[in-house]
């Protein structure tokens, strides 16, 4: 059963949240929602001068829209890392009938998006210290932000303000509902020969989430089911030599961050890496990366089979067992990964 989230008045959020920012003004939304207990899109929606905007549930029409914004910024996170992405959305591609569709961003933005997960949506206009700051904001059923999308110095107001009269819906934010996910169960066992077998046959690594429906089971448990041979442990750390490795040697590597509504993808080389308190940040012209180590609680090394050979990563997971971050070798379909990648992973 999905259940309502429970959450003080729309009045009295509004007041903790003045007086928390009252004394830690540099708090960021998300970070304010976990200290009041709520959702990021309940603190969202309190609000005001201007309210957001609601926008209408056409999200695949919308996202195509975005390609009109020229560039802006894309950022996509979960609890243990975020993506920040400079560019402009070039190439989209809609797949399959809504409710469920999925899309493809190719390009300076690089994402895989699920509709199925996006509830909510907003047009919002932020005062920020350098002016206002405008944005389109997506968020799941249980309030978390799937995607947020935030125009530029040289981004196209005029497209921003006509997506938004294309768009605005005519609902009332008083509508709105957040209701948390029901927990997933998932088989605690598998037929081991049968497993490893599979997993030794794949062609592709998308075959791995083929696989993990076939089985019924979660990602983490099948690293660890999977056997030393294609899956172990290293330093919960590991993730700072693959990115100093990579800075120094530009060693062009992917970077997947996701959740339940987006996953965002940086392909290519990483140059400025800092260390700030458990931040471990790429603080690159036209992207960034913001990882919580403090949040990692297992790093993995995971090989796949595949047609082009084998393709090795490092998977990093927090303590509830989800995934934070993917790291890989940039590689082309048909096209082995690097022996420059390999190596590092099997360094770690």
């Amino acid at each position: 059963m999905e259940t309502t989230l429970k959450h003080p008045s729309g009045t009295a959020l509004k007041k903790a949240w003045e007086e928390l920012r009252s004394t830690q003004p540099k708090t960021r939304i998300r970070d304010a929602a976990r200290t009041l207990q709520v959702s990021e899109l309940e603190l969202l929606l309190t609000t005001d001068n201007p309210a957001p905007i609601r926008l209408k549930a056409d999200w695949a029409n919308i996202l195509l829209s975005c390609r009109e914004l020229g560039k802006v910024m894309a950022l996509t996170r979960n609890d243990g890392c975020v993506l920040e992405h400079k560019g402009n959305f070039q190439k989209i591609s809609i797949h399959g009938t809504a409710p469920h569709q999925i899309a493809t961003v190719i390009g300076p933005i690089e994402q895989r998006v699920f509709f199925g997960k996006w509830k909510y949506g907003f047009a919002v206009a932020t005062d920020t210290p350098r002016g206002v700051m405008r944005s389109l904001q997506f968020f799941d059923q249980s309030g978390e932000a799937v995607l947020k999308i935030y125009l530029q110095e040289k981004s196209n107001q005029d497209a921003y303000d006509n997506l938004i009269r294309a768009y605005r819906s005519e609902e009332t934010l008083e509508g709105i509902q957040v209701q948390a996910f029901e927990k997933e169960t998932h088989a605690t066992s598998v037929d081991q020969e049968a497993f490893v077998r599979d997993w030794e046959n794949m062609k592709d690594t998308h075959d791995f989430f083929g696989m993990l429906r076939k089985y019924n089971i979660h990602r983490l448990d099948a690293i660890k089911w999977i056997g030393k041979k294609w899956a172990y442990t290293v330093d919960r750390l590991s993730v700072r030599k693959i990115l100093d490795v990579a800075s120094a040697e530009k060693l062009p590597i992917m970077i997947f961050v996701g959740n339940k509504g987006n996953i965002q993808i940086h392909q290519g080389k990483v140059r400025t890496i800092r260390q700030m308190g458990n931040w471990l940040n790429v603080m690159d012209p036209d992207f960034n990366m913001h990882l919580d180590e403090s949040c990692i609680d297992s790093a993995w090394v995971v090989h796949k089979n595949t047609d082009d050979g084998l393709v090795s990563s490092l998977e990093l997971f927090d303590a509830d067992g989800e995934m934070i971050t993917q790291f890989f070798g940039l590689r082309k379909p048909g096209l082995p990964q690097k022996e420059q990648w390999k190596q590092l992973i099997d360094q770690l």
